[in-house]
C-alpha cells in the first residue's frame, strides 16, 4: 500500500509536513514536484501548448467524430 505524505526538501533534507503512517524502518519513494518558480523551464520535454500555432498545422474538422472501426461498440 502507498501513502502520500507532504514535505519540503531544503538544504539536502526532507522535512515532513504530516506524520508518517509508521514509525518502523520502511522503504520510501521521494517525488520532486516541480513548479514554475523552481524548475528549469528549458529542460522540459515535449511540445508546449500553442507552440505550433501559425506553423501550418491544424486539427481536422472530423477529429472528434466516432471511428468507423468502433461503430459496433457505440
Amino acid at each position: 500500500m502507498y501513502t502520500a505524505v507532504k514535505g519540503i526538501y531544503e538544504n539536502g533534507q526532507v522535512v515532513l509536513e504530516e506524520a508518517p503512517p509508521t514509525r518502523r524502518k520502511t522503504k520510501v519513494v521521494v517525488m520532486f514536484i516541480g513548479d514554475e518558480e523552481n524548475g528549469p523551464a528549458s529542460s522540459s520535454r515535449g511540445v508546449r501548448l500553442g507552440s505550433l500555432a501559425g506553423q501550418g498545422y491544424r486539427i481536422p474538422e472530423n477529429f472528434n467524430d466516432p471511428l468507423p472501426d468502433l461503430s459496433e461498440y457505440m
